[in-house]
């Protein structure tokens, strides 16, 4: 659906995306993360046709978009970060005026309207003006005339910034609604919790680089193992941490007040018989679990933890 190859943006000798290759499969949700200023949003805009690139190409469903800026445009709905909104529309004024944009008539429009409101549940809002809506409303809107020409590729630039959580909730229901149609669907944000229930791929950038991408399984995997784990301990940690560092295929990552976290290449016999050591040996163990990656760690794991400058022009 989305191929990136070996995209580039420079501002004089700053580059704000560094021969990022990206491959965004049909029908996947795909959360677009990374610190601000990491490149997100210039990648954004250069794939929606919004500021050239220095170098590379952008494929969107088999076409050139760099060769072909006015038919790529049919093919990708935009929700940026900030929507404009207009005095004195209503909400079928609204969507008219955008479906006009793409040679659509009155009639057309009318015909799919109807149905993108009950989508984005605003069936009741057709007759109100668009200024008086919440922000929450107003972003569903937006998601709406985004869609109002079938576009095979829907981009949202931080949907849920600024909303409310039970906006947010809307939202997320909305995607996954999308989502279960068959939409290809690309979102930013830095909500990774809301991304992690959502998504099914994920790509992290950092300082213009794309540092992992993928199946959020797949990516969490390579980054954390499957061979991690916590111990609770209750009793002096010195004598506990010397021991565990004295078993063989064992290495201690970090020693906080009451736990100890270790990677290893133990089998779950040999795990057990380290623990019913230390037990033994009068530490109080008092529990013990494999570490479970999530995004929120496999962002500060892959970034640094950094926030950098402001992404606005990034």
């Amino acid at each position: 659906m989305l191929q990136i190859n070996h995209l580039y943006k420079n501002y004089g000798r700053f580059q704000a995306v560094q021969d990022l290759n990206l491959h965004i499969p049909q029908g996947d949700l795909f959360g677009f993360v990374g610190p601000n200023g990491a490149g997100k949003t210039t990648t954004i805009r250069m794939v929606c046709g919004l500021m050239p690139p220095t170098a590379g190409n952008i494929l969107i469903n088999g076409i050139d978009a760099l060769a072909n800026r006015r038919e790529i445009k049919k093919q990708i709905g935009y929700v940026p970060d900030f929507f404009g909104v207009y005095d004195n529309l209503k909400v079928k004024e609204y969507m008219d005026f955008y479906g006009s944009m793409y040679s659509m008539n009155s009639r057309d429009v009318e015909k799919i309207m109807d149905d993108l409101l009950e989508l984005v549940n605003l069936s009741d809002k057709k007759e109100v003006y668009v200024d008086t809506l919440s922000r929450g409303m107003k972003q569903r809107l937006c998601v709406a005339r985004s869609l109002i020409h079938n576009p095979a590729l829907l981009i949202l630039d931080e949907p849920n910034s600024g909303l409310d959580p039970r906006a947010r909730v809307e939202m997320k229901e909305l995607l996954l609604n999308l989502k279960s149609m068959g939409k290809t669907i690309v979102i930013s944000s830095h909500i990774l919790s809301e991304l992690s229930e959502m998504c099914n791929s994920i790509g992290i950038m950092n300082h213009g680089r794309l540092v992992a991408a993928g199946r959020i399984e797949d990516v969490m995997g390579t980054v954390f193992g499957s061979n991690r784990l916590i111990i609770s301990v209750g009793s002096e940690m010195e004598p506990a941490v010397l021991m565990v560092k004295e078993q063989a295929g064992v290495k201690v990552e970090s020693v906080g007040e009451k736990e100890i976290r270790i990677a290893h290449t133990l089998s779950e016999e040999k795990i057990a018989k380290m623990i019913a050591h230390m037990i033994q040996s009068g530490v109080v163990v008092t529990g013990f679990h494999k570490q479970e990656g999530n995004l929120e760690t496999l962002f500060m794991q892959l970034t640094g933890g950094t926030e950098n400058a402001d992404e606005s022009n990034c």
